[in-house]
């Protein structure tokens, strides 16, 4: 019975170590970069385009209300209330949902632009939380038999795909890693 079970496991490992040695490099990455593509590059783009006013350097209203809903709120949803550094932090808000998912798409300082990514969403979730009152099951609760919470579910998800990405790379198709090849490493 133990040799038996032992041969099974034996032939198991073998099997899916030799899946793994062919697909290691590559495959894992390129499905993180397609799965953000599939999933949120849309949903980041389409966001930021709700907060471009009259051109690149004029936030919305909305841009305002969505990043800093209280000080909008205290400030009348006149965005002339508030300072020069909500600007700021509004158009490198709206700037980063346009940049950082191109960058993950394409490949290029992937690793960098996931981490930016991962950050943005950590901010996104407590604005969402303490801006926007996001609370109970909305928030979430792992290990709750309930899949679907905005925060703690489907951020989660999120926040993988991007660690993926900032351990594993970009993969083989990307800007990446065509650049190691004609930059050689100096070392």
């Amino acid at each position: 019975m133990i040799t038996t079970l032992s041969t099974i496991t034996n032939l198991i490992k073998r099997v899916f170590d030799q899946i793994e040695n062919a697909t290691s490099s590559w495959l894992i990455p390129s499905l993180a970069r397609i799965l953000f593509a599939g999933i949120l590059a849309v949903y980041y783009w389409k966001s930021a385009l709700t907060k471009i006013g009259d051109d690149l350097f004029s936030p919305s209203v909305g841009a305002y209300a969505q990043i800093f809903p209280k000080a909008m709120e205290a400030a009348g949803y006149n965005p002339a209330e508030l300072t020069f550094i909500h600007t700021l932090i509004v158009l490198a808000g709206t700037y980063s949902e346009f940049i950082l998912p191109l960058l993950i798409i394409i490949g290029l300082f992937a690793r960098l632009a996931a981490l930016g990514m991962i950050g943005f969403i950590v901010i996104q979730s407590v604005v969402d939380i303490t801006g926007h009152g996001i609370s109970g099951t909305d928030i979430g609760s792992w290990f709750d038999n309930d899949p679907t919470s905005l925060i703690l579910d489907q951020r989660a998800f999120w926040v993988f795909i991007l660690l993926v990405i900032v351990i594993k790379g970009a993969g083989p198709h990307s800007v990446d890693r065509a650049l190691t090849k004609i930059i050689p490493a100096k070392g």
